[in-house]
């Protein structure tokens, strides 16, 4: 990526009890454990080679606390369009016991009763992205893995479904930017890379 256009770094909150159980964590307000606190500061001890513009968390707590231990809570903005996915009637369920439920079941395809569709997270993800790109400069963000997978796929200009493509691990980092100094050629950079103590 050319080093002058500005670039998205997209952090996933740290680990939770249900990231570990493999929960669906939408609007549920859950804290960070002790591994996801740890993680956070880790991840803040990698950002911090780089300097943003602005910089963005999802107002619910585990994203909000991972950007504090990050070292970045002074300057946050809370953004209601990075809140996770509401999934309704699946929100704490495994999947194995959603697709017990509805065979076939695939969350960016078919989204959630009594929750989101794939296009209403599109539209929070459009939202968020269109906004990011009149900034000046890297922006950095705090938020939950299904809305960041969104926000990927919608930077590159692809279906709301595939967004199912960009897995991302708790308290991981990906890049989107451009390529060739032209902003209508969205790229994808580094993904899911999770910082470890001696880097």
């Amino acid at each position: 990526m050319p080093l002058e256009m500005p670039k998205l770094f997209l952090a996933r909150h740290g680990d939770t009890a249900w990231t570990d159980s493999r929960q669906r964590t939408g609007r549920t307000d859950i804290p960070l454990n002790k591994a996801g606190e740890e993680r956070a500061g880790l991840l803040g001890d990698r950002l911090r080679r780089y300097s943003f513009a602005r910089v963005f968390t999802s107002p619910l707590q585990r994203a909000a606390k991972t950007c504090e231990l990050a070292g970045y809570a002074a300057v946050a903005e809370c953004d209601p369009d990075l809140v996770e996915w509401d999934y309704g009637r699946y929100e704490g369920m495994l999947t194995k016991n959603v697709l017990k439920e509805r065979p076939g079941w695939e969350l960016y395809r078919d989204g959630c009763p009594e929750g989101e569709s794939p296009a209403d997270v599109a539209a929070r993800a459009d939202r968020f992205v269109a906004r990011v790109r009149s900034i000046n400069g890297d922006v950095l963000a705090f938020s939950s893995a299904h809305i960041i997978r969104m926000i990927a796929a919608r930077w590159l200009g692809l279906p709301p479904q595939t967004g199912r493509f960009f897995y991302c691990r708790p308290a991981s980092v990906g890049v989107l930017g451009f390529e060739h100094k032209n902003r209508d050629e969205p790229i994808i950079g580094p993904w899911n890379h999770v910082p470890q103590p001696r880097e």
